[in-house]
């Protein structure tokens, strides 16, 4: 199927829907750096910098967009649905519903925490668009980790169409998490931007790669490394956390740019194996029972799977694995070399840890006051 990418940022959707047999015939994106990315991984298909400036759509059968975040993202600026970015999802709609020929699916993708903020007002707004449109929709919160890679990763995925039923796509496969709960030997990623109210733990994973911070930059997240290291992935192991070949944000990166320029636009992108197994359905939907679904009242919270027409909601009892592919563990996956947290890093994430009041896995303060010790002996 042909497909239209809106806020295309570097590719991500486009690239899982490209392996799982789909084509793109436009994108749209904004950012100057995500641009030359597209450019350079896309050359054959236009860009379109900015969605305002699109009159129409070429004919498509699939329509995504991962519009922008940023309004409701906790590392964000939380404005809502109504704010600045986000509120620009309001051109998917229009450019749906002026399309000469509609397309047949419509793909949303954002943050899990929209399905919270403002009590639910972002999924309330989003879900009476695609009713206004006659729509049936459905959405899945889906954790990267169920594609194999060590990433805790949960986007909303959300599905609409005039003609096919949503469900089949989302809901017709159903796998067992198989996560470790503990250490034991396996790296565990946190985020050193954090410690005051969180930490992002997350055992044999990353925690979510974001596009900024809670102290307002684009950084990696580190990892305590089986061997007791404190340290930092490669950009282009980040890279392929997202399911992106080792490199592919280089075009991004000019002679002056920080590489900041890259983790913000991996840290903003879909994981492409989520996108793989969307667009596999997409082609060939399975079978949805619905017998176990339950009516959603109007004054109850977004569950993590709902689907809706005609005003009305039900929730899907499903885990966000979707699929269990062969777990890759994070020490054994990465390859290229890991550096140092540096010691203002590690020294401001330790000086806000030991003044919070959260609770750590054992020994993990230790080994980031060690780290810290280590650097100070390496300078002396």
């Amino acid at each position: 199927m042909n497909v239209v990418g809106l806020f295309a940022g570097i590719g991500g959707i486009e690239v899982g829907l490209h392996q799982a047999g789909h084509n793109t015939s436009l994108l749209c994106e904004i950012d100057h750096g995500a641009q030359a990315v597209l450019s350079a991984r896309f050359p054959l298909t236009p860009c379109v910098p900015d969605v305002r400036d699109l009159r129409s759509i070429p004919a498509a059968e699939i329509l995504a967009a991962g519009f922008p975040c940023q309004d409701l993202s906790q590392a964000g600026r939380t404005a809502g649905i109504d704010g600045s970015r986000s509120g620009l999802v309001g051109e998917v709609f229009r450019l749906y519903r002026t399309a000469p020929k509609k397309p047949r699916w419509l793909v949303l993708e954002n943050v899990p925490f929209m399905l919270r903020l403002d009590h639910g007002k972002a999924m309330h707004f989003l879900t009476t668009q695609l009713e206004e449109l006659r729509l049936t929709w459905a959405y899945r919160v889906v954790d990267t980790r169920a594609f194999g890679l060590p990433h805790r990763r949960l986007r909303v995925i959300l599905v609409a169409s005039a003609s096919e039923d949503p469900r089949d796509v989302l809901f017709a496969d159903e796998a067992i998490e198989s996560l470790p709960l503990e250490r034991i030997g396996s790296a565990c990623g946190f985020y050193w931007t954090e410690g005051t109210r969180g930490l992002g733990w997350a055992v044999d994973a990353v925690p979510t790669l974001k596009g900024g911070s809670t102290i307002g930059i684009a950084s990696p997240p580190a990892m305590w490394m089986p061997n007791g290291e404190i340290v930092t992935p490669d950009i282009a192991d980040a890279e392929r956390l997202q399911g992106l070949p080792s490199g592919w944000t280089e075009p991004a990166q000019g002679r002056k740019a920080r590489t900041g320029v890259r983790w913000k636009l991996v840290g903003n992108a879909v994981s492409v194996p989520v996108a793989r197994w969307l667009g596999s359905r997409l082609a060939s939907p399975g079978s949805h029972d619905s017998s176990r679904d339950i009516p959603l009242s109007d004054s109850a919270s977004w569950p993590m799977a709902a689907w809706g027409k005609e005003g009305k909601t039900w929730r899907v009892q499903l885990s966000t694995w979707p699929v269990s592919e062969t777990y890759q563990q994070l020490a054994s996956f990465l390859q290229h070399p890991t550096a140092p947290l540096s010691k203002r890093a590690a020294s401001g994430f330790y000086g806000r840890a030991t003044r919070s009041s959260l609770r750590f896995p054992h020994g993990f303060l230790d080994a980031v006051a060690e780290h810290i010790r280590r650097l100070d002996s390496a300078a002396a």
